[in-house]
């Protein structure tokens, strides 16, 4: 094994670890070779929080901050980024309060706001989950309360539905989330951090075709890998390749990294199409797709814990093609293209819905790598509507996910696309439906024939999650809903309720 040193800041110093295999988890690395025990390992799969850190990086000149989970996080990815665990926040030099004069490092450790909020709060009793909450509380408080923006209840609701809690209740957490705001303020001297972190990108390092972990910053290097490395296991966010490693125990000689080529790391505006590389995170893909789909906040959010979409890409996801995965659905019913690529046959296009030949199996070839999502924008007409059904309201697997997408003009469906999920071996299209309802008035019936058509169309299997009958009725249901929705009917859920309504 050949593997270049892994580097990354810390407290405001460069760390340099040696030998590190390509398929060691950072907690692994924090825990077991750093001795930063504070992280806490509790599920091992990205689900419950406890592992949370937070990652700085150098966006288009500024610093931009990311809560992740790792456990499933592979140690090299981190390379020249910026690391903070829970330790790092009372001893941060680079943390510094706001309106001293001299800007000078602290003297000595002070807790920071994500900290004093917790403790006046009350927000930690067994203090197992406590490390995590305050790493998301940190990520919250850089991201918002730096930037002088307020921190709501549903905000904070939104971005630690990633951190799990099982003895002190959500309500003293969720105020500790508003009480920061009221701190004296405290902040990353990012010009600081920016300097170190260019510094750290200049360190020199051995040529890249020798090491164990690959991780081209070009696409054309990245396809030449591929092509030279076809053993070499893919990996993007690591949110289930990370699973392979820490339930399956999988061990990986080498790892080709997609996550740095900068191609690969663009939304790009177009006037017919917004095109999402692949490497794209979840968290900046939906953004992309909610600023132009507002409708879509609320699924997005509930696309697994802001930890997982912070590392999950959109083009890993699609890639990985679980038939359960929400965001296939969503661009089947989008009409979205993949583009492949090759360092041989360069690029071709094709509608995602082709994609899949079987479960987690694809049309792409062995030196091919999906690379961009290409997402057509909507006709004034359209009326789009995406719908999650899962035993918990957030950090949950979907039963059913549903997302229809009707052009409807002079009250006639001019065309229908509608993509599935959870009911078949593959995200699906669900195009007897989509026959039943193109050319039909959008009346109430054609709504009931189509869901009777879309009960009949899919074979959903029984698991834990749900029977076979449970789905295809609940299939048939969200169609009518789709139907009473567009009639100007208020949706009653927990979609639509907030924590103060709640109260």
């Amino acid at each position: 094994m050949t593997t270049r040193p892994l580097q990354f800041l810390r407290r405001g110093q460069p760390v340099a670890l040696r030998n590190v295999p390509p398929d060691r988890t950072l907690l692994q690395v924090l825990r077991e070779d750093l001795g930063c025990t504070g992280t806490k390992e509790g599920c091992g799969e990205g689900d419950c929080g406890a592992c949370t850190v937070v990652l700085g990086e150098a966006r288009d000149g500024k610093a931009h901050y990311s809560a992740v989970n790792s456990c499933i996080r592979l140690a090299h990815s981190i390379d020249g980024m910026a690391l903070w665990t829970v330790e790092d926040l009372a001893e941060d030099p680079l943390i510094q309060p706001v309106g001293d004069a001299t800007s000078a490092p602290r003297q000595s450790p002070t807790l920071h706001p994500a900290q004093e909020a917790m403790v006046q709060c009350h927000g930690s009793q067994c203090g197992f989950c406590t490390p995590g909450f305050v790493m998301s509380l940190f990520g919250m408080y850089q991201n918002h309360i730096c930037h002088g923006e307020p921190i709501t209840r549903e905000l904070a609701q939104e971005e630690l539905s990633g951190n799990l809690c099982r003895c002190t209740g959500y309500r003293p957490i969720l105020d500790a989330a508003q009480q920061m705001t009221s701190l004296p303020t405290m902040r990353v001297n990012e010009a600081d951090l920016l300097q170190k972190l260019e510094l750290l990108a200049h360190t020199q390092q051995a040529p890249e075709a020798d090491f164990s972990y690959i991780s081209p910053t070009t696409l054309p290097t990245l396809l030449a890998a591929r092509a030279a490395h076809p053993d070499a296991q893919v990996v993007a966010g690591c949110t289930d390749v990370g699973l392979w490693v820490t339930k399956l125990h999988k061990q990986y000689a080498q790892v080709l990294d997609v996550t740095r080529a900068a191609e690969l790391r663009q939304v790009v505006q177009h006037a017919d199409a917004i095109h999402i590389g692949a490497a794209v995170t979840l968290t900046d893909a939906f953004a992309a797709l909610t600023a132009q789909w507002p409708q879509l906040h609320r699924f997005a959010t509930r696309f697994a814990g802001l930890p997982v979409r912070n590392a999950g890409t959109l083009g890993g996801n699609v890639a990985n093609g679980s038939p359960i995965g929400d965001s296939m659905p969503l661009l089947i019913a989008l009409r979205a293209q993949v583009v492949l690529a090759s360092q041989a046959r360069g690029e071709r296009q094709l509608p995602l819905k082709d994609l899949y030949t079987g479960y987690r199996q694809n049309v792409m070839e062995a030196d091919e790598l999906l690379v961009r999502i290409v997402v057509p924008r909507p006709a004034q007409t359209e009326r789009l509507a995406a719908y999650k059904i899962s035993k918990r309201f957030d950090d949950d697997i979907s039963a059913v996910c549903l997302v229809l997408n009707l052009d409807i003009a002079n009250g006639t469906v001019q065309r229908a696309s509608i993509g599935a999920g959870g009911v078949a071996a593959t995200p699906a299209r669900a195009r007897q439906t989509e026959a039943a309802l193109t050319g039909q008035p959008w009346t109430e019936a054609t709504a009931q024939r189509a869901a009777t058509v879309l009960q009949a169309e899919f074979s959903p299997i029984s698991d834990m999650r749900a029977s076979g009958a449970y789905r295809r009725q609940v299939l048939g249901s969200l169609l009518q809903r789709y139907w009473l929705e567009s009639q100007g009917q208020p949706s009653v859920s927990l979609d639509t309720l907030t924590l103060e309504a709640a109260v």
